[in-house]
């Protein structure tokens, strides 16, 4: 078995590794400062450890970060989660064309739905995604999945007003 990692960081004692978790507002953070102000009051680390319900090898992790970085150190640490299948140029591009509406003679459609989108986002960007994924890019462009009624290309647009004169109010 190996020698144990010492704690070379030696700002604060003991006690006011406990002063500090005592003002903590996250749990894992005092937990972690209440692990290392045992081993530096000389208890063993497995003990330390399995006190503060963690691994003898997760403490020897903090006691790394903590020598390396001090207090600040022994935060948790957020991943980034996942990049974004579109940078914000191809969804400005992709926004751009939501707004422009469909063209029936080019597009083959009098209006966008999901399924239409989802061809258009893998004939344009090369990129597959599900119905559902366009659904979430729209609503967080604050754009609505609901469409006004489509209207015939070749509507007659003098005849309706006509029609409407005629109607009595």
């Amino acid at each position: 078995m190996g020698q144990a990692v010492a704690i070379s960081h030696r700002e604060h004692a003991a006690s006011a590794l406990r002063r500090i978790a005592a003002r903590h507002k996250d749990a894992a953070v005092v937990r972690r400062l209440l692990a290392l102000a045992q081993v530096l009051d000389g208890q063993s680390r497995t003990e330390a450890a399995r006190q503060n319900g963690m691994d003898r090898q997760t403490l020897c992790d903090w006691v790394h970060r903590y020598n390396a970085a001090g207090v600040a150190g022994l935060a948790s640490r957020v991943a980034p989660g996942p990049t974004r299948r579109l940078d914000e140029t191809q969804m400005a591009e992709l926004e751009a064309l939501v707004l422009e509406g469909p063209d029936p003679a080019a597009d083959g459609v009098v209006r966008w739905r999901c399924a239409d989108w989802r061809a258009q986002v893998k004939r344009r960007f090369a990129l597959t995604v599900h119905e559902r994924t366009i659904g979430k890019w729209l609503r967080r462009r604050k754009l609505t999945r609901l469409q006004p009624r489509p209207a015939h290309p070749c509507q007659d647009l003098a005849a309706q007003e006509a029609f409407k004169q005629i109607l009595p109010s």
